[in-house]
């Protein structure tokens, strides 16, 4: 299919009225509704903005692509307009935008629409291109600008590929929620730059038509860095062991020079894969301190989640089952919590400080994280003694390196197995030690002292927050700040603050699996199969679950969600439910501390919160 059978006569405006970006949303909106592409076409706008709420699509260079993918359209097509004077869009450059494409996709588009969508993107690069459409004098020369442009034949690339071999090879991955516009704009933009620069690339894109020119084992092998410009998850598990660079979408279309020299510098860090498939891009891509709290947290979970698990069947003998002086004690109890919780779990703090540190400084940092979080979790600092021991430790050993900078060449061999070690570990145990855990300790026994001593609607307001946080991004930032103040009262001895964002984080994939169960009409055949599978997760624990519903209508799906998740939070506070093992599911629910029938009450009903909210909001799709 061409571009110009998405782009007709009826779907250009030369000369737009609009003078803001919601006029011209609305000028092009009312344009596909005209040309009777649009369903609904308030649904299709929505669907904008919620496109537009992720990030901009004012790409720079005087382009703006708003686009969504809806059931609100009834077939593909895009709209043109055009601005003389230029109109201030939010571009990723700050300059004022003068092209417009509206692309809109319906549900059901096939891969044809999505290539020929994904070409008019590419398109778009070529400086001389956007000249020609900016000067055209009519409808008719648009057109054929964009036919002759679409026609040039094969790319400089596939002309120069029998001299690839001597040149340096980068990898990269590009990916976009949508997988319209950005995903493919982004891919040619760095392999223009590659060509300009004599570098081999090949570029992977994950777009909505699937995962195109996917990257081979060979391919990841030769390259000399990983590029991954995304803003959704990729599999990143292949990547082990290589220089990986991660940046939104948006920094590949804007800085792709930049990106290709970093990755020749192989300036970056090396990927350390698990046994899971790994992902990366939910959301944007972060860096600095969440980065690498992040970093820790991720490689802590397997310790928390393992060792909790066998904490909690531990108790199934009962609660003082692993105790020999307590009359309920059986040796397999003694076993899983020696096991589960003096080992596994002993460790949550130390992995934690570690991987921060490492994180950081790299490998050098390591050492030093680990025994500042060993020391902090033998303090008595706990889990925020943990984190200071590792943002402590990262940022000392970066100093340390600038420091031992100046010593001559022939000391450079002992850095990291000397200098790296001793000076770190001193240094991060002497202030550990006198400045940082008696503080600390203080902060984590005054902070127990206040929960444990807070009125019931104070201990209510604060499960809502608590399991409200955890729908919010569904696995990003702010749910993972809920889980790991979760866990911090776990270790400090106060278990109903993990109750509440268990139960919340169950709420999200359980109310939507209810909706499409009760609400058919609302959904499509794709969604209802998927709400199937969101009992399961669910009933584990995996808040994930409900992010495809969530970004295929957010305005609707996430204010449901985390209501319905506070609603769940704030009953466990009002239930008087505990949960010690930090983890979260039906796998844990038979040794809360309470009822474990009004546990499950309230999931429940802040599961059913959001299905009612959803059915009621959501309108009826068409298939």
């Amino acid at each position: 299919m061409k571009i110009t059978d998405l782009l007709t006569k009826e779907t250009i405006i030369l000369h737009l009225k609009a003078k803001t970006k919601e006029e011209v949303i609305d000028e092009l909106v009312a344009k596909l509704k005209d040309a009777e592409v649009l369903a609904d076409a308030q649904a299709f706008k929505e669907a904008i903005w919620a496109r537009e709420a992720q990030s901009t699509t004012g790409v720079g260079d005087g382009i703006a692509i708003p686009h969504a993918k809806t059931a609100a359209v009834k077939r593909p097509a895009v709209a043109f307009g055009r601005s003389k004077a230029g109109i201030d869009y939010d571009a990723l450059d700050g300059k004022p935008s003068c092209l417009f494409f509206m692309i809109a996709a319906p549900e059901g588009a096939n891969n044809t629409h999505l290539e020929a969508l994904a070409r008019l993107s590419s398109m778009l690069m070529d400086a001389s291109f956007r000249a020609q459409l900016e000067s055209a004098s009519d409808e008719e020369e648009v057109l054929r600008l964009i036919a002759e442009k679409e026609g040039e034949g094969e790319t400089k690339a596939e002309k120069t590929a029998a001299s690839a071999a001597k040149r340096p090879k980068v990898v990269a991955v590009t990916a976009c929620p949508t997988g319209i516009a950005h995903t493919y704009m982004a891919a040619d933009a760095l392999k223009a730059q590659a060509a300009e620069m004599n570098v081999d690339i090949k570029v992977e894109t994950n777009g909505s038509s699937g995962v195109k020119n996917e990257l081979t084992k060979r391919d990841i092998e030769e390259a000399v860095a990983v590029i991954v410009a995304a803003d959704k998850q990729v599999e990143m598990e292949r990547f082990n062991g290589k220089h990986v660079i991660q940046v939104p979408v948006a920094r590949a279309i804007r800085k792709p020079k930049e990106l290709i020299e970093q990755a020749l510098r192989q300036d970056a860090p090396i990927y350390q894969g698990s046994s899971a498939k790994e992902t990366a891009g939910q959301g944007k891509p972060r860096t600095g301190f969440y980065k690498h709290l992040m970093n820790g947290v991720s490689n802590m979970l397997p310790f928390v989640v393992g060792g909790g698990i066998l904490i909690a069947i531990s108790f199934i003998f009962g609660i003082k089952a692993f105790d020999p002086k307590d009359p309920s004690y059986h040796p397999i109890a003694k076993a899983l919590m020696d096991i589960g919780g003096g080992n596994a779990f002993a460790l949550m703090i130390p992995v934690l400080a570690g991987f921060i540190a490492m994180s950081i400084a790299d490998r050098p940092g390591f050492a030093p994280g680990m025994v500042g979080g060993f020391m902090a979790a033998n303090g008595g600092a706990g889990f925020l003694g943990g984190l200071i021991a590792g943002f402590l430790a990262g940022y000392l050993v970066v100093g340390l390196k600038k420091l031992f900078s100046r010593l001559p060449q022939p000391l450079e061999g002992i850095k990291p197995v000397l200098l790296y070690p001793l000076f770190g570990i001193f240094i991060t145990g002497m202030i550990m030690m006198y400045v940082v855990i008696d503080p600390v300790k203080a902060i984590n026994e005054g902070l127990k002292h206040w929960l444990e001593h807070m009125g019931t609607a104070n201990l209510v307001l604060l499960g809502a927050i608590l399991g409200g946080m955890m729908a919010v991004d569904m696995g990003g930032p702010i749910n993972k700040a809920a889980f790991t103040f979760g866990i911090a009262m776990i270790d400090a001895g106060n278990y109903a603050p993990h109750a509440a964002i268990m139960a919340g984080g169950m709420v999200p994939p359980l109310g939507l699996a209810l909706a499409t169960t009760f609400f058919k009409k609302k959904f499509t055949k794709a969604e209802r199969e998927a709400g199937k599978t969101c009992y399961i997760m669910g009933a584990t624990f995996i808040t994930e679950g409900a992010i495809p519903f969530a970004a295929a209508d957010p305005v609707r799906v996430i204010p449901s969600i985390i209501v319905g998740s506070a609603v769940a939070g704030a009953l466990t506070m009002l239930f008087h439910i505990g949960l010690p093992a930090p983890h979260g599911g039906i796998f844990v629910i038979p040794i809360v501390k309470g009822s474990a029938w009004l546990y499950v009450l309230a999931i429940l009903i802040g599961s059913f919160v959001t299905a009612l909210m959803v059915g009621l909001w959501k309108k009826e799709v068409e298939e």
